[in-house]
């Protein structure tokens, strides 16, 4: 879809926050066309290594073959080539698996990137004919009947694969997650399943588990469970104090801190609290109205204790919501920057088509950025990031389309890329280090892809 249809969208437009996006932020909430120029108009773009894009499943057939085909549209001065797509051998001897989902990249020696990539595989879900999902040694596993988790992938300067292994399995719809300050990444379960006469699960679900980044093989999975059994989406950590934030990915979800012991030992133990409107008991975005005139509006708020961290069933939640916790619509995509904690409600609004909070830790408000009032401009943004240049850039997964959207410091939207070649939502989103990168998968059929170009030069 090109860049020059005029679309609209509703922006905030707030007090200070940090530059560059400090424009966008201080301008009135508005429904002007939103379109700003971003990078230019996208073109459909071949992938550097388009003659390396095919799959086979284990009986021999052909489960995908994209050599000739474009993938997906880019402004010019960008390029992409994918690594690490389901079905390759991985340097453990494993099949890359599927379900390429929620993603961050850590700085390497010698200028290489380090990947920690989830799957979300559920149970022993079949791709191409496998059901052997994340393979590790029975002993590391969490439950021996799951096989969903993460894999790690290290890229040299040039952005290339150098080698990728599992690190972490026996997990269960390994969705999102989050980086941590300290070098760890939190994946992160949606479902809640439990061992019971009628399946053959081996362990409870619904926690977080830890991940070493620089770890060259599989770690033991150990339930972080003092951070919550529920439906969990993704995290983002504050660098300053240690807290984790959480996201629930359901209808009349939560929005949650982990306040640990020990900042940087969360297996140590700690405080799970709920976000509360202050004054506000009944606060909830799932009825999906009345939210456009709250844009531009930092609530304060308040943060209410939860007692039964690790129910038997998945009702975590309704605990918060008794003590006045607000309810938000499919809490999903959630990333620290800019001093700020942005989160995603993928279908929050009045139209349902998606909203964007950002948490300020310094000030403990929380406001309304971004609602979108069409499905052509913003639909169920899912993932959220925050370019080296500062702006959001946020992954669809909805019927609208499939597309990657920027917002740049004038509150306009901007597309950067469009999934031409599939139907499969983008995931993962981050950058490397120096921001010469963008790395992003496409989920289906699991596609990591390396996306090179001048990320701080567009427009601000």
């Amino acid at each position: 879809m090109s860049n020059s249809r005029r679309h609209f969208v509703k922006m905030l437009g707030a007090g200070a926050m940090v530059a560059p996006l400090a424009a966008f932020y201080q301008r009135a909430a508005i429904g002007a066309p939103s379109f700003g120029p971003g990078f230019g108009e996208l073109k459909p773009t071949l992938p550097l290594n388009t003659d390396e894009l095919f799959a086979l499943r284990t009986d021999g057939t052909i489960a995908f073959d994209f050599r000739g085909k474009p993938l997906m549209t880019l402004p010019e001065g960008f390029r992409y080539w994918a690594v690490s797509w389901t079905g390759q051998t991985m340097s453990d001897g494993s099949l890359v698996p599927g379900d390429h989902d929620g993603m961050a990249a850590y700085r390497g020696k010698e200028g290489q990137t380090i990947l920690v990539r989830n799957h979300e595989l559920s149970n022993r879900e079949a791709k191409y004919g496998s059901t052997a999902g994340v393979v590790v040694p029975d002993a590391l596993k969490y439950d021996t009947w799951c096989n969903g988790g993460t894999t790690t992938l290290v890229l040299d300067e040039s952005g290339k694969l150098v080698k990728h292994f599992a690190s972490l399995g026996g997990t269960n719809n390994n969705c999102a997650g989050g980086l941590t300050p300290w070098g760890t990444w939190l994946t992160c379960e949606e479902n809640t399943s439990i061992p019971a006469s009628n399946n053959n699960y081996t362990q409870r679900h619904g926690y977080v588990f830890e991940v070493p980044a620089y770890a060259d093989g599989p770690v033991a999975a150990q339930p972080i469970v003092a951070m919550g059994r529920f439906n969990h989406e993704a995290t983002a950590t504050d660098p300053k104090t240690g807290i984790t934030y959480q996201t629930e990915d359901r209808g009349d979800s939560c929005f949650y801190r982990y306040v640990p012991n020990e900042p940087g030992q969360l297996l140590k133990g700690g405080v799970l609290q709920a976000l509360k409107i202050a004054g506000d008991e009944n606060f909830a975005v799932d009825t999906k109205t009345g939210f456009l005139n709250r844009l531009n509006t930092a609530l304060a708020v308040e943060w209410v204790t939860i007692d039964n961290v690790d129910p038997d069933t998945d009702t975590l939640r309704f605990e918060a919501h008794d003590k006045g916790a607000a309810k938000f619509s499919r809490g999903e995509g959630i990333w620290y920057g800019n001093g700020l904690v942005y989160f995603c409600c993928s279908n929050g609004g009045d139209m349902g088509a998606g909203q964007i909070w950002a948490y300020d830790p310094a000030n403990d408000t929380v406001t309304l950025v971004v609602e979108s009032t069409t499905r052509s401009v913003l639909d169920a943004p899912d993932n959220i990031t925050v370019g080296p240049d500062g702006r959001l850039y946020m992954y669809e997964d909805g019927s609208g389309g499939n597309n990657i959207v920027g917002v740049n410091s004038k509150g306009e939207l901007f597309r950067v890329a469009e999934n031409i070649i599939s139907g499969s939502e983008f995931a993962g989103g981050c950058f490397s280090h120096n921001g010469r990168f963008m790395f992003v998968n496409m989920q289906s059929p699991g596609l990591t892809l390396v996306i090179e170009g001048p990320w701080r030069k567009g427009q601000a």
